[in-house]
């Protein structure tokens, strides 16, 4: 297909926070056009100005005001080239299903097929050769057009991008402990009751530590060689901490990183960092950040007031890079968690997907 090819887009879960955030960089994206919205049955046949709590920073969109939503059903979203699913996962299984069988290409923000084999779980600055199943799953789907990619956690979005880094410079990571902080963004809306978190650290966000432990090796793996699946790396151990904070946007994460050989200076680990590229980038794909890494000097930082926004939310900010007296190296981290590590990640994959003739 032409790349100049004004793309029509479709949003399941159009009213939820992910949704909202699909809709604010949909109608930035000059790729896309939103051309129809879904939600629960108790919104549909609204407007979506009447329909919906907008809880973003940024206005309501004016193209999207008036747009009735429908119900997410595959016979609402007719003329749609793409659909992007804010769902819940409680509800995004069966959704989702029903739409890349009716041959629709979704990309997913759910966790309900992250860890099929031959469904791509793809942080798109990171692996985006995971493609390559798409073709084994459409064949044993019995598709012609359509797919599903999801994107990762919100956590484990950011902390896979440095480490994916490390590991094609300096090869195998043997162990990686992670401790989180993460925004109340993540939840949801209504989210975390106040009264549980102001003034407070909630040391538990339910499936989290699992989802992460579990999706970095998926992401770092590979590809079989048939590309009938993706191959998850066996030798990487993970352990994480997730713990829920008062910030609205940005998760911080805590790493400690031990290399299976020797390891590096931690002035090769910077330029590491610095220096690393990827797919998206070369392609000149919209989204794509300048910088995928940034490496702050400040000593305190990357602070989610200040950095969640780096390279317009599609970027990870590296700090605090040092020796680690029990593993070799540790650092902190800082993501956007509704740009790269939700809305944002799902519209670059499919802004690659078109550049690559998926779509």
């Amino acid at each position: 297909m032409s790349t100049d090819r004004v793309l029509k887009a479709g949003v399941l879960g159009a009213t939820g926070t992910v949704g909202q955030r699909f809709i604010v960089l949909l109608a930035q994206n000059p790729m896309f056009s939103i051309h129809a919205l879904g939600a629960s049955e108790r919104s549909a046949g609204k407007a979506y100005v009447l329909a919906t709590k907008w809880k973003m920073s940024e206005q309501l969109p004016e193209e999207v005001r008036n747009v009735i939503v429908h119900p997410c059903a595959p016979e609402h979203f007719g003329g749609c080239d793409v659909i992007f699913s804010g769902l819940d996962a409680s509800v995004a299984g069966d959704i989702e299903k029903a739409f890349f069988e009716a041959d629709f290409a979704v990309f997913s923000n759910a966790k309900n097929y992250r860890m099929h084999p031959d469904v791509p779980l793809c942080v798109p600055v990171v692996n985006t050769d995971h493609y390559a199943v798409v073709a084994g799953q459409r064949q044993a789907r019995r598709l012609k057009r359509g797919f599903i990619v999801t994107n990762s956690n919100c956590s484990t979005s950011g902390l896979v991008v440095p480490l994916k880094a490390l590991q094609d410079r300096f090869g195998a990571l043997q162990r990686v402990m992670v401790t989180t902080m993460q925004a109340v963004s993540g939840a949801g809306y209504p989210g975390v009751a106040s009264l549980d978190i102001l003034d407070n650290v909630v040391p538990l966000i339910p499936g989290e530590e699992l989802k992460m432990e579990e999706e970095v090796l998926k992401i770092l793996g590979g590809v079989a060689a048939d590309g009938a699946a993706c191959t998850p790396l066996t030798d990487l151990r993970v352990s994480a901490t997730c713990n829920r904070v008062p910030v609205i946007d940005g998760h911080t994460e805590c790493v400690s990183v031990e290399f299976a050989g020797t390891p590096p200076s931690i002035e090769e680990i910077k330029q590491c960092l610095r220096e690393y590229t990827c797919e998206v980038q070369d392609l000149g794909c919209f989204s794509a950040p300048k910088h995928v890494i940034y490496v702050a000097e400040d000593e305190d930082r990357p602070q989610p007031r200040l950095d969640r926004n780096a390279g317009n939310g599609m970027s990870v900010t590296v700090g605090r890079i040092r020796k680690c007296p029990v593993f070799h190296v540790k650092f902190t981290l800082l993501v956007h968690n509704t740009v790269l590590g939700a809305a944002g990640a799902s519209i670059l994959n499919a802004e690659y997907a078109a550049k690559k003739g998926y779509i």
